[in-house]
């Protein structure tokens, strides 16, 4: 699979995550779905840092639609909750800044320790996916040169993700649904052939806004 291909795949598992809470709320068969959606999208950010040509443009872009996308993304975010939380552009931006730490630090142990404050910075701000999400990008970044590596630490990652709710909470079956769907990106992951395929620079930097913005109207109209 292509780059093309992988974010073809993320960015139509997030459109049917979306609507699945437009129409259902949290936990429907839609939003088991979308979870395989974030995986991949962390996965680009580590392969964007690898690949870009220009890495100030790289971070000037998730920056600005990391705060166009925020009205959009609280509009929708308002069909569900009323909570305050920061669009995915701000986790991918948090990321690739902790990419961005790692691969320039000399000393890695003290880029780890930067990582982890970047990511509880993304936690208590509300970021979506939180602590999770920067962990993971940085994850495959970390294991770049080594597949089989990035894919166990991705899952031991996933795996202490719900762990925490099932000993909050007890184990449930939504719990195993959750966690199995958000794995099940790993094996396009594998699957990826390093090429980027089509051009789509901007084709989730545009879908990520419109389409929220979309989902509101339409559940206003109905």
């Amino acid at each position: 699979m292509s780059s093309f291909v992988l974010k073809i795949i993320a960015i139509v598992t997030m459109f049917i995550d979306h609507i699945g809470y437009a129409i259902w709320g949290k936990f429907s068969f839609f939003n088991y779905i979308g979870r395989i959606a974030f995986p991949i999208f962390a996965f680009q950010i580590s392969e964007g840092y690898i690949h870009t040509k220009n890495l100030k443009k790289y971070f000037l872009r998730l920056f600005i639609f990391a705060f166009i996308s925020q009205i959009p993304f609280m509009l929708f975010d308002s069909l569900i909750s009323n909570d305050f939380s920061l669009n995915i552009f701000f986790t991918l931006l948090l990321g690739l800044t902790c990419i961005y730490i790692y691969d320039k630090s000399k000393y890695k142990s003290i880029a780890i320790i930067l990582s982890i404050v970047i990511s509880l910075i993304a936690e208590f701000s509300h970021c979506d996916y939180g602590i999770y999400g920067v962990a993971i990008i940085l994850l495959f970044y970390i294991f770049k040169s080594n597949i089989s590596f990035a894919s166990i630490a991705f899952i031991l990652a996933t795996t202490i993700k719900y762990l925490i709710p099932i000993f909050k909470y007890g184990l449930y079956d939504v719990y195993l649904y959750l966690f199995t769907c958000t794995i099940i990106p790993i094996i396009f992951i594998n699957l990826y052939n390093g090429k980027k395929g089509k051009d789509t620079k901007y084709l989730l930097y545009l879908f990520y806004p419109i389409h929220l913005l979309l989902i509101y109207g339409i559940s206003l109209i109905i």
